[in-house]
């Protein structure tokens, strides 16, 4: 009986200790992130938001920069401006009479618009990254594989299209693409039996532009999700927080 009554005290004192103990590590000063974090602990939001934004800067950079050279929109089949679809049959009549170059000519002043808008695009993205909060940064981790390209959609759309507009404007002003336009669809407009076009080209070209520029981006947030981005051009904190976050899902 005096064995048993011994087994219980030193469980409870066992019990009390260890809820001593825990209480004590509450009210404590957290652990260093950086400490927990190579232990292989849970990341702070602290780390977890400084990698994404490092993830975001990287992976913006990288598409602004792809687009913003010689056929970085012309030449990729994905992202590449076509001709109007909604005045495709102007497009189809032009070549009927052997006027095809000029539609193609015209289709790549529309890419060529949008290769020299992408510049502007970095900037932009930049100052969506500085106005993160720690919960954008979590629930970007934690969602869908596209949660961040979805964040700068949502943050930068208006402001990139405010700076890509007027270059891609220019660009078709330049190539004469912008008076041909509207001459060949007000020339058409006046035949008979056919739909009106009314397509505002600088904006259809800046709003194609710009589905482009998020493939980019897509691409980029996939890559380093599953680490296949260039490892010199991200830290390994910031693969460490993807892992985990690949792990929670």
């Amino acid at each position: 009986m005096k064995t048993l009554i011994f087994g219980i005290s030193i469980a409870a004192i066992v019990l009390l200790s260890s809820a001593r103990a825990f209480d004590k590590m509450k009210t404590e000063k957290p652990v260093n992130s950086e400490t927990q974090f190579h232990k292989g602990l849970i990341p702070s939001e602290e780390d977890m938001a400084n990698a994404l934004k490092e993830a975001l800067q990287v992976g913006s950079t990288n598409a602004a920069n792809a687009l913003h050279k010689p056929g970085g929109y012309l030449d990729d089949p994905i992202i590449k401006i076509p001709f109007p679809p909604d005045a495709m049959e102007v497009a189809n009549r032009l070549r009927q009479i052997g006027l095809g170059p000029q539609v193609d000519k015209f289709i790549e002043t529309m890419n060529r618009g949008a290769e020299d808008a992408a510049a502007k695009a970095a900037p932009i993205f930049i100052d969506a990254i500085k106005g993160m909060t720690l919960t954008d940064a979590k629930n970007i981790l934690l969602g869908p594989d596209n949660s961040a390209t979805t964040y700068f959609r949502n943050k930068t759309s208006n402001a990139l299209f405010s700076a890509f507009s007027p270059e891609i404007k220019a660009s078709l002003d330049k190539m004469g693409a912008t008076k041909n336009w509207t001459q060949i669809t007000t020339s058409y407009n006046k035949l008979p039996f056919h739909k009106p076009v009314q397509t505002d080209l600088v904006k259809y070209a800046t709003d194609k532009a710009l589905d482009g520029l998020f493939v980019k981006v897509a691409d980029q947030e996939k890559s380093i999700r599953k680490n296949t981005v260039n490892p010199n051009q991200v830290s390994g904190n910031l693969k460490k927080v993807f892992d985990w976050a690949a792990g929670m899902k």
